[in-house]
């Protein structure tokens, strides 16, 4: 087999585990030099591709690289960019080639969710349709676990691990202050059509805390979820309230939309915390508070789960071993064996599966009434947040590592416009 470099990049929405799967195809690849050349990394996502703006992993020490395996958020830098057909688009494809061809690249290493295993699934194609081999393996990533058939996907242990926690905590201060000031708590969290996330709040009702949860899965009732917020409080003096950024009415209009829309088509969500609040307030008459989680959901390496650290670096690693092993349009997964002991496997499915499939809440995850979880899905999410693994920290903060970047030299001539 002749050496080819290979192309690893970062995808979407970042997350506290992404860079440990980079470390994870990083050093698995420089353990096959046999048959890998060089790693190069696309500076903001497949864009580093388009216009040759590729990093030069080599420049970095062993040191660093490892560091990643600590370090939150995209270290090479993500971007949100979703290549269209090669019907619609072929010069995009062209240009991949070019790029790929200069640059001895036979290896192709995608790091996202559901729009970048599509990406990846129509890259992994160009050897048929435009003569150009090329190994896309697709390494799962996102925080809303929606990903089909792999159990679960990395960033999500992490995020839903920091919701329990950073709810549970905040919880403790409602409940304190209810006999005469707050009675209300509502966290907002990320998941525009699947629960996942919100689900993780659940987790909260073991430790006595009356907790409410709004599905994207569940059509919003105005008038049981008052109800519900009531009778909570009157119970408890308090009431929680997780509601997910993807919450809808029948009709299907999100509670946070805002009338504009992401570079994917998505709808911009953000605001259904304060919507829900003031519906309470307007309703009931009670003092609340609210906060959205955003950035520091996918953020907080500092509370990362264990699991899923430890989960991120084995499908980098595994993309790797597959592509060696000859493997293109896959993508590694989470096969799970048991919840009790948690035991799992690593497997491999089809892009040709994966791209383009959300996976919602199955509905037996779901209570009856809508605002809870069930004993399945407290089975399902527990082993995702288990165990700590604390960053190194210094001087009181953690210490996260920040590569050099340093650029392969360009050896097209022009600048290509996306």
């Amino acid at each position: 087999m002749a050496k080819k470099n290979a192309f690893y990049a970062q995808s979407g929405g970042v997350t506290a585990v992404i860079n440990a799967s980079a470390c994870g195809v990083i050093e698995t690849a420089n353990k096959h030099k046999d048959v890998i050349g060089k790693v190069y990394a696309g500076r903001n996502g497949i864009i580093g591709a388009l216009t040759e703006d590729l990093i030069d992993t080599s420049k970095e020490s062993a040191e660093a690289i490892a560091a990643l395996r600590h370090t939150p958020s995209g270290a090479f830098g993500s971007c949100r960019y979703k290549l269209k057909s090669l019907e619609a688009n072929k010069r995009e494809y062209a240009r991949l080639i070019e790029v790929f061809k200069a640059h001895n690249i036979g290896y192709f290493f995608y790091n996202g969710g559901g729009d970048s295993a599509d990406t990846c699934f129509k890259i992994s194609q160009l050897s048929e349709t435009l003569g150009y081999p090329i190994q896309a393996i697709h390494v799962p990533k996102t925080v809303d676990n929606d990903l089909p058939i792999t159990d679960c996907c990395p960033g999500f242990g992490s995020v839903a691990k920091y919701i329990a926690v950073s709810t549970l905590e905040a919880s403790f201060d409602v409940k304190s202050m209810s006999k005469t000031s707050t009675k209300l708590f509502v966290i907002e969290v990320m998941g525009r059509h699947a629960g996942w996330i919100a689900a993780a709040g659940g987790l909260l009702v073991d430790h006595g805390i009356p907790v409410v949860i709004l599905f994207p899965e569940v059509e919003f009732d105005q008038k049981k979820f008052l109800a519900r917020v009531d009778e909570n409080v009157k119970k408890f003096g308090y009431c929680t309230v997780v509601v997910s950024e993807g919450c809808h009415y029948p009709d299907g209009k999100f509670l946070a939309e805002q009338g504009t829309r992401d570079a994917f088509g998505h709808a911009q969500l953000g605001g259904a915390a304060p919507v829900v609040a003031n519906m309470v307030k307007e309703a009931l008459g009670y003092k609340f508070h609210w906060a959205v989680a955003d950035y520091l959901q996918r953020a907080a390496r500092h509370v990362a789960s264990k699991t899923d650290v430890k989960q991120a670096y084995q499908l980098g690693k595994a993309a790797v071993e597959l592509a060696v092993k000859g493997y293109n349009s896959v993508m590694p997964t989470i096969d799970r064996i048991s919840d009790e002991p948690y035991k799992y496997k690593i497997g491999v499915a089809d892009l040709k599966d994966v791209a383009n499939v959300e996976k919602f809440m199955p509905k037996d995850f779901i209570s009856k009434d809508g605002f809870g979880i069930t004993a399945k899905c407290k089975r399902y999410l527990l082993p995702l947040i288990q165990g700590e693994d604390y960053p190194p920290y210094e001087n009181g903060l953690p210490k996260y590592v920040t590569l050099k970047n340093i650029a392969v030299p360009k050896k097209l001539k022009g600048e290509f416009k996306i």
